[in-house]
């Protein structure tokens, strides 16, 4: 949530923000609630003086032994309506949070201005795509191939977007999980952290706008549950209602969860395969930080989840999101986009972002600051990495022209010593 200061203050360059990603704010709204605010406000403030004056005058009044029936009868007056604008001042409070709550962050001045995706900026890129001397297949060729990947069996199951892991592949989407999750902790210094797959809707709105973004989770039926599209939503809430110690800044989590997403509004997108599905794992990195280092946070974060990917030895790009392109928390997004010979593309397999106090204020996240005063924390976090997408890049970059697959070396202690995924027998080899 912005922060309402910012838009009393100077409400212009608020709107300027907002305008670069595309935001149409409601400067009439938010300007007829300020405006009533402030005229209770200052009523209440021209009571309060009156109540003070008149309790001064009836001690006077009664340290005379004279009547002060009158003065007594309007401070009574002046109390009743100090009630009921107390009420009406918390309701237009109310209004303007409900207001607020659907309004997204403003982008930093470093974001690129853009309309969609194509206007992402290339920040730097790591490995060479490897060549082939044989068509290479996309992963769906090469996990059947494998008799690894099913998804006629998923589809009978749950139908569309669902998929079932068999063998080797169920067995190296497994050892990914827990090679990042080691990766994290044991060098990055992340805290492993378990948390309930389902959060309240007061959580879901911590992280993003409920109101906004509902069709997006899926319900549980007759419960305020949401099942998590992204560990952040449990993980980020730690600190929800809590003032932290600014000795305990930075923290740092990282958590293996499955996610959950309708994939509302994707219909058509990406329905081969793994890239886009109901149900997906992935290893979360969140961090929460002291304002003045969230944005070396958030490269350290980013820099944290490309490690996976360069130990992996998978070729990758770093893109700085534009403002077309940003989530409706962010201030400042980079994605991690993975090379898939079998698309020819690199595609999106991590998402970095640095939320600053955007999330907090939602979350009443708060820690005091050294003159004692409290303030939002950052928060930052990011995929590290999909393992989902992550299996898709290690089949399709790793596979052969007899139909095996050849397990990163990093990943080879994590299989047993397993070095190749053979093809299953039967199978037609790459040609």
């Amino acid at each position: 949530m912005l922060d309402i200061q910012l838009l009393r203050k100077d409400l212009p360059a608020a709107i300027a923000g907002l305008k670069r990603r595309g935001f149409a704010f409601d400067e009439a709204a938010f300007l007829k609630l300020e405006g009533e605010r402030k005229s209770v406000q200052s009523r209440t403030e021209e009571l309060q003086g009156k109540k003070n004056t008149l309790s001064k005058q009836i001690g006077m009044l009664k340290g005379k032994g004279e009547d002060a029936s009158v003065a007594m009868a309007e401070s009574t007056a002046i109390t009743d309506e100090l009630k009921a604008n107390e009420t009406k001042l918390a309701e237009i409070q109310e209004k303007q949070s409900a207001f607020l709550r659907v309004v997204p962050n403003i982008p930093r001045a470093d974001v690129p201005d853009g309309k969609s995706e194509h206007d992402n900026v290339e920040v730097r890129r790591w490995g060479t795509p490897r060549k082939f001397d044989f068509k290479p297949k996309d992963h769906v060729d090469v996990g059947a191939g494998l008799g690894g990947l099913d998804f006629d069996t998923a589809s009978k199951l749950a139908g569309a977007r669902f998929s079932v892991l068999k063998g080797g592949v169920a067995r190296l989407h497994r050892a990914l999980a827990q090679f990042m999750l080691d990766v994290q902790t044991r060098e990055h210094g992340y805290t492993e952290v378990y948390v309930p797959y389902m959060v309240t809707g007061e959580c879901a709105d911590g992280v993003s706008s409920l109101a906004k973004f509902k069709e997006d989770l899926f319900k549980i039926e007759g419960r305020d549950l949401y099942l998590i599209p992204t560990s952040e939503y449990p993980v980020t809430n730690f600190v929800r209602d809590t003032i932290v110690d600014a000795k305990d800044l930075p923290m740092k989590f990282a958590c293996h969860s499955p996610c959950f997403r309708s994939e509302a509004g994707s219909y058509g997108k990406d329905t081969r395969g793994m890239i886009r599905q109901h149900q997906f794992d992935k290893v979360e990195l969140v961090q929460i930080a002291h304002p003045d280092k969230s944005t070396e946070a958030h490269e350290e974060l980013t820099r944290n989840a490309e490690a996976i990917l360069q130990k992996l030895e998978l070729p990758y790009r770093t893109m700085l999101l534009c403002t077309g392109d940003i989530g409706f928390s962010s201030a400042r997004t980079y994605d991690l986009e993975v090379w898939l010979p079998g698309q020819d593309a690199y595609r999106e397999i991590s998402s970095c972002s640095n939320f600053e106090g955007f999330q907090a204020r939602r979350m009443q996240a708060r820690f005091k600051n050294e003159k004692g005063k409290t303030e939002p924390v950052h928060t930052i976090n990011g995929s590290g990495l999909a393992i989902g997408r992550t299996l898709v890049a290690v089949l399709e970059n790793g596979q052969n022209a007899d139909g095996s697959v050849t397990i990163p070396a990093a990943l080879v202690p994590y299989m047993d010593g397993v070095t190749v995924i053979p093809a299953k027998a039967g199978i037609q080899p790459s040609k």
